[in-house]
């Protein structure tokens, strides 16, 4: 999926034996697509309320990570490092069984599954030194809302904004 993943410092700490771990990262597959995005694991059949919302996205039965050619292009190297750290903990989510796509009954930035995998990538950000202001501009995402991206902030430990002050 990435060449070199098995030699990062989280993918050694992920949770489970090192051997079946590294079996399913040499089982996975990264899936490049055209056009805007980021990253996500395609899901067996596109969510109803990512299609309600107009998006149909790649689907399989099999562990893809799907990224935009353009997120690879243009992101910063550390918010795709981050990224595929967070992606691969979902895969090693949906192979314990875990429901990466609950539905609209649990909020994004509250499903326990994001929560571990963005704390999992908080982790590795802090013990390579990127300050919270950088991690607050990773974390924002355009289909969150302000007051779920507070919480998404407050459920990882991440220092909110400063009040923005108004002039006199």
């Amino acid at each position: 999926m990435f060449p070199g993943l098995e030699q990062t410092v989280p993918f050694q700490k992920y949770p489970g034996d090192d051997q079946a771990i590294l079996g399913i990262a040499r089982a996975s597959w990264a899936h490049v697509t055209g056009g805007p995005g980021w990253m996500y694991i395609a899901p067996r059949k596109t969510p109803p309320e990512v299609r309600a919302a107009g998006f149909q996205m790649v689907e399989s039965a099999d562990d893809e990570v799907v990224v935009a050619r353009s997120h690879l292009a243009n992101s910063p190297a550390i918010d795709v490092y981050l990224d595929i750290i967070h992606e691969f903990l979902h895969i090693l989510q949906r192979k314990q069984g875990r429901e990466l796509w609950p539905g609209r009954r649990v909020r994004y930035v509250d499903r326990p599954t994001e929560i571990e995998a963005y704390a999992y990538s908080v982790v590795e950000a802090r013990r390579l030194s990127v300050p919270d202001s950088y991690l607050r501009r990773y974390l924002e995402v355009p289909w969150v809302p302000r007051g779920d991206y507070l919480r998404l902030l407050k459920h990882l430990g991440v220092a909110k904004p400063a009040p923005r002050r108004t002039r006199k």
